[in-house]
């Protein structure tokens, strides 16, 4: 019985390993071809003249640089599209670079202006630079949120990588009567309506399962403690985090 065992084993091992050889070498012979057209593909668009491409066993290892981390992405996905392509290995490096401050300054400013009009009062996204690399966190009111946030960081100059840990709040109506009566409440507020005067700082009101958070910067501690009082006025909030800072010296 053991060696009935042991040879179907062996026969199923040998099968398994002939199967990967076999789709190995299918993918082998059309190297030639799928190289030929992603060298195509790269010399068709100005912002890869300077990616260089190879080809084994379907694979597609990219290398060179861009001036985009967005570039970056980009070619990868294009090349991913062509037909008998298996796989992008990505190994593009970023060319711009620029002091991280200076990178993260001017990310936070165009997040800070992100979808005025739109749920920008409903979105707290925070960033961080180090190395190149971009963290955003937070939490957004809809995945349209999140991505125009990623996408700024994406076409940022001096930004080489960039790590999504933004998260998405639910959809719930329930939440969405929470949002509306606690931004009635804060900027209806005589002291408080001054802080929708710029409409890239407002007081951020970000609901999660009934979840109140508030963010963003205000001029005093009175003001801090005025929002946080309107905010636990709302009805049918089961909590309230105030995150408000303080302007330093205040």
């Amino acid at each position: 019985m053991k060696n009935i065992l042991k040879a179907v084993t062996s026969f199923l091992t040998v099968g398994v390993l002939s199967l990967g050889l076999a789709a190995q070498t299918t993918s082998a012979r059309y190297d030639s071809d799928i190289q030929t057209r992603v060298t195509q593909q790269l010399a068709n668009k100005q912002d890869f003249r300077n990616l260089r491409a190879t080809t084994e066993d379907g694979i597609v290892t990219l290398s060179g640089t861009v001036d985009l981390y967005q570039q970056k992405l980009d070619a990868a996905k294009k090349v991913r599209k062509l037909d008998r392509v298996q796989g992008v290995r990505n190994l593009v490096a970023v060319s711009s670079s620029a002091p991280d401050a200076e990178v993260e300054a001017k990310l936070e400013r165009k997040l800070h202006y992100d979808r005025i009009g739109y749920d920008n009062q409903f979105n707290f996204v925070d960033v961080s630079v180090k190395d190149g690399v971009a963290t955003l966190s937070g939490e957004t009111y809809n995945e349209v949120g999140r991505d125009s946030a990623l996408a700024l960081a994406n076409y940022m100059p001096g930004v080489k990588d960039v790590v999504d840990n933004i998260k998405v709040s639910p959809v719930s109506g329930f939440d969405d009567r929470i949002r509306i009566s606690a931004m009635r409440a804060i900027y209806r507020d005589p002291v408080l309506g001054r802080y929708a005067s710029d409409p890239a700082l407002p007081i951020r009101i970000v609901v999660d399962n009934g979840k109140l958070s508030l963010y963003g910067t205000v001029a005093t501690a009175m003001d801090k403690q005025i929002a946080g009082m309107r905010a636990n006025q709302v009805f049918g909030v089961f909590s309230v985090h105030n995150n408000l800072e303080v302007v330093k010296g205040s």
